[in-house]
């Protein structure tokens, strides 16, 4: 039986191309957000699910790490990066000189600025659950919308295509990771992610925190903060360290950050995501 994997939906957005990339054996389940991805897996309807957390471009996506720090206790066990080319598209016979309203996801709108922005500064730009919900929003607009999605969302949708490639920068990707119920076996080649607090706000505690990575050499490939949520000022710091949890080094890394910290989460630990030869 084929393994029922979550995404972001419907269909024709990056969430599916990414999900297809991850398995294209597995029977996809379309879901209308972040959190309803990681619900399906929780209750079974999902046996894993695929979710946005990183764009080139526009960074974190922040109801994914949201997700990971408050809401859910599922593991990330893969990740996948997907080059991302963006889209002008709009119904058939649309003149794009007399577009008033561009329709898309924020984090695509976000992706293309540069473009709207020389082409179209005094059109109305409005957000979108996803880009395919954009390009069918724009559908039913007047004639003069247009919508930023991926090319398959206009094949899957009967509109045209009025220009490509339109990201502000040509290297434009996005990060997915994988959740499931637990995280992967080591490989030799991983990465572990994590999230932590302190219980109050006092100089050198980061430091020290980063310090321990130090030590041992473990090259952390990003850290970033996000608010509590509990008051103003205090935040959880989210990192990615190259290891496995349950390598030696990294083992008793965490435990010392464990000490030191109010709080930890460790998202899970997975194969670390190789680039293309070019």
């Amino acid at each position: 039986m084929a393994k029922k994997l979550a995404h972001l939906g419907p269909r024709g957005t990056f969430s599916e191309e990414a999900a297809i990339l991850y398995d294209g054996s597995a029977s996809l389940v379309p879901c209308p957000t972040v959190a309803a991805v990681a619900s399906a897996v929780e209750t079974g309807l999902a046996d894993e699910g695929i979710v946005a957390i990183e764009n080139s471009i526009e960074g974190s996506v922040t109801d994914t790490l949201d997700l990971l720090i408050h809401d859910s206790h599922l593991a990330i066990n893969h990740e996948v990066v997907l080059p991302i080319t963006q889209c002008l598209m709009a119904k058939i016979g649309t003149v794009p000189k007399q577009i008033r309203t561009v329709y898309s996801h924020p984090q695509a709108l976000g992706q293309c600025r540069k473009f709207i922005k020389e082409h179209y500064s005094g059109a109305a730009v409005v957000a979108a659950m996803s880009t395919v919900a954009a390009v069918e929003e724009m559908k039913s607009a007047g004639a003069e919308a247009a919508a930023i999605a991926p090319r398959r969302a206009a094949e899957l949708l009967g509109v045209t295509v009025l220009a490509h490639g339109i990201q502000d920068h040509s290297g434009n990707a996005t990060r997915f990771v994988v959740l499931g119920p637990e995280d992967h076996p080591p490989t030799g080649d991983d990465k572990t992610s994590i999230a932590f607090s302190f219980a109050e706000d006092k100089p050198g505690q980061l430091y020290r925190v980063l310090g321990d990575f130090a030590a041992l050499g473990i090259n952390l490939a990003k850290i970033e903060s996000r608010p509590s949520k509990e008051s103003l000022g205090r935040y959880f710091f989210l990192v990615d360290a190259n290891g496995h949890r349950l390598d030696e080094g990294l083992a008793g890394v965490l435990e010392k950050v464990r000490a030191r910290t109010v709080t930890l989460k460790v998202f899970g630990s997975y194969p670390r995501y190789q680039s293309p030869a070019p």
